[in-house]
């Protein structure tokens, strides 16, 4: 590879970084949830082991406290997945578990939806509390002599609740007037950090995109017993909400990922799901666009080096 190559591609990402670290804060999602298992006593391990004939130390087991499968225990968890979604989807990753970044101009509607989520939540543990004594009793039918009541809390107020708060990610500036060196140190911990950023957002979206071209284009090329595969109309729905999304939060570390993103685009644009079944002939033209946009991507993905991206 040239020079002049390595040095464009350094300066997208010196340019990306700052970008990033400039026009992004720091988002911090936290939850407190209750528990819904809980490890079998030393003497309960015991029972368990003598019917096998084991050593208690050496087995493992633990019991189900709540019916994650009973509605109101659903509606909590449900809006958990929920919560966690739209933060992500709206937030590009940091390296730094439980830490994700927002775009400023992003930032009020995301706060506001967040409020949201927490009042929709206080509403459904309410729900899930009005049903606790009848999820008590069936657990103390299906635990038999396992049950404890000392295993329940008396309510569940406070046990179920979401968070979130905008840490600085930032060196502390006193340190710039009392340890200029180690001021320094933190200013280049951090660019460092943000250099890492831009690159996980980075195969974050390429990962993301391959999955998504991938799967409509097995669906539009593929057959079932001679017969067109069927598709949701989410396999082409999805793909928008990624290039609504891509819009939002690209900080332009990839030309060829930008590039890439705008000829998915252009291959789906004014493609319906309906006409896709219909419409053999441009389902086959689709599906062959979508195939060499996917070589493109496969090729993305062996070159860069994967990194771990931080869940959370």
């Amino acid at each position: 590879m040239s020079t002049v190559t390595h040095h464009t591609q350094d300066q997208h990402s010196n340019d990306s970084s700052y970008q990033l670290r400039h026009s992004f804060s720091a988002m911090r999602l936290s939850f407190c949830w209750l528990g819904t298992r809980k490890s079998l006593s030393s003497d309960q391990l015991q029972q368990a082991a003598n019917q096998f004939g084991a050593e208690g130390k050496f087995i493992s087991a633990g019991k189900k406290l709540l019916d994650t499968g009973h509605p109101a225990m659903k509606g909590v968890s449900q809006l958990k997945r929920q919560i966690t979604e739209y933060w992500k989807g709206g937030s590009l990753p940091y390296p730094e578990a439980g830490i994700r970044l927002v775009r400023h101009s992003d930032l009020d509607r995301l706060n506001q939806q967040m409020a949201s989520y927490q009042e929709q939540l206080v509403l459904a543990v309410r729900e899930l509390q009005a049903n606790y004594d009848e999820i008590k009793e069936l657990a103390a039918e299906r635990l038999g002599g396992l049950f404890s009541e000392s295993d329940y809390p008396v309510t569940l107020e406070g046990l179920f609740e979401v968070s979130w708060d905008f840490p600085s990610v930032e060196p502390p500036e006193y340190l710039r007037r009392l340890q200029p060196e180690l001021y320094e140190q933190e200013c280049q911990r951090v660019r460092s950090r943000f250099d890492e950023a831009v690159q996980l957002a980075e195969q974050a979206f390429v990962d993301e995109l391959s999955g998504l071209v991938s799967h409509l284009g097995e669906r539009l090329s593929g057959s079932d017993d001679g017969k067109p595969k069927v598709f949701r109309d989410s396999a082409v729905d999805n793909l928008r909400e990624f290039f609504d999304r891509f819009g939002r939060l690209n900080v332009s570390s990839c030309p060829e990922l930008d590039q890439l993103v705008e000829r998915a685009r252009d291959i789906v644009t004014g493609v319906g799901p309906s006409t896709l079944r219909s419409d053999s002939s441009l389902r086959q033209q689709v599906a062959s666009q979508l195939s060499s946009v996917q070589s493109v991507l496969d090729g993305l993905m062996v070159d860069r080096p994967r990194r771990r991206i931080l869940r959370g």
